[in-house]
């Protein structure tokens, strides 16, 4: 009896209903029974579990031209057409509705192919001949007849539109193009005929059009605009281009000012807010941003009234930055005051590495001239060197409002490094995907951190959460037959820990949580712990100069995943940096990595040339990198794949601190 219960239970198996085959079923009793309303819904309910089905998406769409529902069904056609190209009379269908709901121009596509779809039958071929001839004549005489019109009459905009969506629809983009264009010019509040212009349209000129649209006060067409335009941000050039377009756009030469102000373009930004303050004196953004840039290059009698204006503004932290500059200008109209001989004692001090007497004088000079933002940024760096970091990023947040788009900058950098170490709660994100030739194989390491600084106590809890994976599972040596081998932990660890603070490029930390493999599912305790140092010389990516560099770094983890072992990481990096464009480093590695278990894989030196970079409008915190590396293993017992590999490693890294 055992074989026929074998044979029941497989004949059981092969007899489980389908993703969403119940609700279909009912469907069609519906229909049927000519509950139309009922049946359209559980359609929508069956396709949601059985999305590539033609044949019911085809039902569903001559259901919805039952109840009037003429879009709907045009549309469920045309995902049917879709999903199987070779139904002709779908396909003639969807075309017949297109033409019915004004998309002319995909009617004619789809006519055209059918005309000459080897698939078809005649009668289809026949059908889809006579309907494309229907169509282009009555195009070719609504745009005879439109042209004449704009013969006689070369302002009248509904011609110009007309004609112009009539030459879409015949698939004659140039003329399209050019009418769009010319109603636009006629009525320029219409920014929907940007969008249609760039429709037809192809290459840079339309991109243009799309960034004039975009930046409006018409929020549908300008988002209409942003979705088509796509994630990359505007060249410089593409903005002057959309401004040669439409020189009044405010919105988007205010755009133009701030984008050339963070490509440290003062002189050019000026130029713009110059522009739009003209053509609107009630822009207090910009006439503030004009006053900061006029002040900044001594220009104050022109630029006290912009920010004195400027005060009015509706934006709190507009009017806050304006009174801070305002109120750290000595007479506003009279001349800074500047105690050169205390600044000029203070540098050397500083120079010289005496920071207490630096800072004394740095202090006497800025009671001098509270508007010296040079000064609040040397007090700022002198305070940080003598370790009174709280005092260093008050000067820092000072310093970075200043109209000197330099001394801003090296400001809000500073202040920006400093503040996670001082905040109370801070959380911290990395991720590192690289491939590698040796594995023939993607791998991502990640990990995110909130850390809790509890007054001045030395340690500091955590919560962690890491990932580590492959694109591949697991992955046999190409050299051997030997036995799979598992590329990495594919897990993602969640604990909890405490660290100490960094002392000298030192750091312990110990941590307890639970791993979770996210393709096995497995769950096993994992405790982890180390004590991690780094150090560097030289010039460093993102600093003010070129020049050789040398940094290490080391680390002592256990982890208790790996039968209790205790690894250690050697990794020296010695090289060239070059800060100007294109930030890069051309280096050395020299890397150790060893293990008290003896595995091989945790065991082995390796040495070769990289390079990493970043371009110089790219975040600070997003690098590049190539590196090429001989290696060799030091212990041999258990390795299927040889001593000596060679590895070419490309990937990035990208952090940042909130």
């Amino acid at each position: 009896m055992r074989w026929m219960a074998t044979i029941l239970a497989v004949c059981a198996g092969a007899q489980t209903p389908q993703p969403g085959e119940s609700e279909l079923n009912q469907a069609y009793a519906e229909l049927r029974a000519k509950r139309y309303d009922q049946a359209i819904a559980l359609f929508r309910k069956g396709l949601a579990l059985r999305p590539g089905s033609a044949a019911v998406r085809k039902d569903l769409a001559y259901t919805l031209l039952k109840t009037g529902e003429t879009e709907a069904a045009r549309d469920q056609f045309g995902d049917a057409m879709r999903l199987d190209p070779g139904d002709i009379h779908v396909a003639l269908e969807y075309a017949f509705l297109c033409h019915e709901t004004r998309r002319t121009a995909e009617a004619r596509s789809v006519f055209a192919r059918v005309r000459s779809a080897a698939k078809a039958d005649a009668k289809a071929r026949e059908t889809a001949e006579r309907a494309l001839g229907s169509i282009d004549g009555e195009l070719t005489e609504g745009i005879a007849r439109w042209q004449g019109v704009v013969a006689q009459s070369p302002d009248n905009f509904s011609a110009h539109e007309e004609l112009a969506r009539l030459a879409e629809q015949r698939g004659e983009n140039g003329l399209a193009a050019k009418h769009y264009r010319r109603a636009w010019s006629l009525r320029p509040g219409k920014r929907s005929l940007l969008i249609d212009f760039a429709r037809v349209e192809q290459g840079e000129s339309a991109r243009v059009a799309l960034l004039a649209a975009s930046r409006s006060a018409d929020s549908r067409s300008a988002e209409t605009a942003l979705d088509l335009l796509g994630d990359r941000y505007p060249y410089v050039s593409e903005f002057r281009a959309a401004l040669a377009l439409e020189p009044r756009n405010l919105l988007l030469r205010r755009e133009l000012g701030f984008l050339l102000l963070a490509l440290n373009n003062p002189a050019a930004a000026e130029t713009e807010f110059h522009t739009v303050v003209e053509l609107d004196p009630g822009d207090l953004t910009a006439g503030a941003q004009l006053g900061f840039l006029r002040l900044a290059r001594g220009d104050r009698e022109s630029a006290i009234p912009l920010l004195e204006r400027a005060l009015g503004s509706p934006d709190e932290a507009l009017r806050g930055r304006v009174r801070e500059v305002l109120g750290a200008v000595p007479g506003k109209h009279g001349a800074p005051k500047r105690n050169s001989a205390a600044r000029t004692m203070a540098d050397k001090s500083y120079a010289a590495g005496f920071l207490n007497d630096a800072l004394r004088q740095y202090a006497a000079a800025y009671e001098d001239d509270p508007a010296d933002f040079e000064v609040m940024l040397r007090m700022g760096w002198t305070l940080n060197m003598l370790k009174r970091d709280g005092e260093a990023l008050g000067w820092f947040d000072k310093a970075r409002r200043s109209p000197d788009q330099r001394i801003a900058e090296d400001a809000a950098r500073a202040f920006r490094n400093l503040r996670p170490a001082l905040a109370r709660v801070r959380t911290s994100t990395w991720m590192m995907p690289f491939y590698s030739s040796r594995w023939r194989n993607g791998f991502s390491y990640g990990q995110v951190k909130t850390e809790f600084r509890i007054g001045k106590l030395p340690l500091r809890p955590y919560l962690s959460s890491r990932f580590t994976g492959d694109t591949l599972r697991r992955r046999r040596f190409p050299q051997s037959g030997a036995q799979p081998q598992f590329l990495s932990e594919n897990a993602v660890v969640l604990g909890g820990g405490i660290a100490t603070n960094y002392w000298k490029g030192l750091v312990g930390w110990a941590e307890a949580g639970r791993s979770l493999g996210y393709l096995d599912g497995k769950t096993l305790p994992d405790y982890r712990g180390g004590i991690a140092f780094g150090k560097g010389f030289g010039r460093f990516l993102g600093g003010e100069s070129n020049g050789a560099f040398f940094s290490t770094n080391a680390d002592l983890v256990y982890v208790s995943r790996f039968d209790n072992a205790v690894l250690l990481y050697s990794q020296n990096r010695a090289g060239y940096t070059v800060n100007r464009g294109l930030r890069l480093q051309v280096y050395w590695n020299a890397n150790w990595t060893g293990s008290t278990r003896r595995e091989y894989w945790a065991n082995y030196v390796e040495t070769g040339p990289g390079f990493r970079f970043r371009t110089a409008n790219m975040p600070q915190n997003l690098l590049f990198s190539v590196d090429y590396l001989a290696g060799f293993h030091t212990q041999t017992a258990g390795n299927p794949g040889g001593r000596r590999y060679f590895d070419l490693r490309a990937g990035l890294w990208y952090a940042f601190t909130h």
